[in-house]
């Protein structure tokens, strides 16, 4: 095994090279998971330069490119559920993977094949061996998904692809489309401050970077310090901007699998929409995607009654997912987001019994986020468990936090199939919600699928 060391951003990395001859598909994912995800961003510049090596693959299809805290996946797959199945051949690019790094690249609400993948990534992983040999920089783990997405794209002669950004927006890599149908943002919080910014403000301003000149934007405008700096900057690129406001919707109902409410926006006024998980912020994860359905099909080839079934239908896993009877798990991940499961949870019948598995990573502010389900008074009992990798907190670490804000039995287990499996015995007929970090999500369904094979 050859290593080749090249600068990024300042530091030095060390980047495997490898002979692509006969290689597999589990080797073109070691190599991609070798590639630092959590390296200094290159320069615009260096993925401009990977795309234009590719031959623009991102010109050839209408895009929708959405950014945003929280919701944007939802809203991603809102959308490509609803061009599906108005029989539009859809791309959709999300992040991160749960499982399977297919996860990413769905066309037709379907991941692609391992085949397809293969021989996109030894197209891209070509023309990046050129690129370092003409003196760029290694493109970061993100860039070569984009890269291998886009690849796939056009080959499959996608027409629509909708794209969500990864970190950010002004900086991010699928930030390289240059003239989108319409771009979306969702709710905006506090995450990542240590690249984006301190104050909502701030990550407004970044993630209002995707807003083009003269393209329609849709966005959350709940948050007004937020939607101040959107409509700012899109009235400086001459953008269209619709915001959704809180009296845009109305709640008419919740079951434990979906939630019905009411969009008094123009197409849809007076008709009762179905959203397929029990939580009120998918009510406007579902009214942003119906909304910027508007600009992408004005004339309404898509009918309200093929959307509204589509949009029902969806299926986005990690999201108030209900992955065994009894079991969801939610990615929720952050303060805002806890604070959106927070309202799912005390949606819950009254007397219920709710346990909890919980683990987060290092960099989130998972103190916060305990307090806040504590203060609930709604979980009877609480399993903390680990994920792997260098952004671990021990599962005794979150276990001594908890036992600062409930009374409520706290026991703790590192490996994360115990603690799964005794978090089950404990629900006792009641429910048991995974959540706190996709990384668990993902760990969880990982376990499941093992155990149905």
């Amino acid at each position: 095994m050859i290593y080749e060391e090249r600068k990024h951003g300042g530091d030095w990395i060390r980047c495997r090279q490898k002979e692509v001859k006969n290689m597999t598909y589990e080797e073109a994912v070691d190599y991609i998971e070798s590639v630092p995800k959590f390296t200094k961003k290159n320069a615009p510049e260096n993925t401009v330069e990977l795309m234009e090596r590719l031959g623009r693959p991102e010109r050839k299809m209408k895009l929708v490119h959405v950014a945003g805290t929280n919701g944007k996946g939802s809203v991603c797959s809102f959308i490509a559920s609803m061009l599906t199945a108005g029989k539009k051949e859809t791309g959709l690019f999300i992040s991160p993977h749960l499982v399977k790094i297919n996860e990413r690249f769905q066309i037709n609400n379907v991941p692609v094949s391992d085949e397809e993948f293969l021989s996109a990534y030894l197209e891209v992983k070509k023309v990046m061996e050129e690129m370092i040999k003409d003196g760029f920089f290694h493109p970061t783990y993100f860039e070569i998904l984009f890269a291998i997405c886009m690849v796939i794209f056009r080959e499959r002669k996608v027409e629509y692809a909708v794209l969500e950004t990864g970190l950010g927006g002004r900086l991010d890599t699928t930030n390289v489309v240059e003239h989108p149908m319409v771009t979306v943002i969702t709710s905006i919080s506090l995450d990542h401050t240590e690249i984006l910014g301190d104050t909502v403000e701030k990550i407004a301003w970044e993630k209002a970077g995707i807003i083009k000149e003269g393209v329609p934007v849709i966005y959350d405008g709940r948050n007004e310090a937020a939607a101040k700096v959107i409509r700012e900057r899109a009235e400086k690129l001459h953008a269209p901007a619709k915001g959704f406001t809180e009296d845009m919707y109305r709640i008419c109902g919740m079951t434990d699998k979906s939630i019905d409410f009411m969009l008094n926006v123009g197409y849809y006024e007076n008709r009762v929409i179905t959203a397929p998980y029990p939580a009120p912020y998918q009510a406007v994860n579902s009214s942003l995607a119906l909304m910027a359905m508007e600009t992408v099909d004005p004339g309404h080839e898509i009918a309200i009654e093929t959307r509204l079934k589509a949009l029902a239908a969806t299926h986005w896993q990690g999201r108030m997912e209900t992955v065994l009877p009894g079991v969801i798990v939610d990615g929720a991940h952050n303060e805002d987001g806890i604070r959106e499961f927070v309202r799912t949870l005390n949606s819950v019948q009254e007397g219920k019994r709710i346990v909890l598995l919980f683990s987060a990573v290092v960099e989130k502010n998972y103190e916060r986020m305990i307090e806040t389900i504590c203060n609930t008074g709604r979980v009877c009992e609480v399993i903390a468990t680990e994920i792997h990798g260098s952004r671990i907190v021990p599962a005794g670490k979150l276990a001594e936090v908890f036992r600062k804000y409930t009374k409520v039995p706290v026991t703790d287990f590192a490996d994360i199939r115990e603690a799964f499996e005794t978090a089950r015995e404990k629900r006792d007929g009641g429910l048991l919600f995974c959540v706190g970090s996709l990384y668990l999500v993902g760990a969880i369904k990982e376990i499941i699928e093992e155990n149905r094979q």
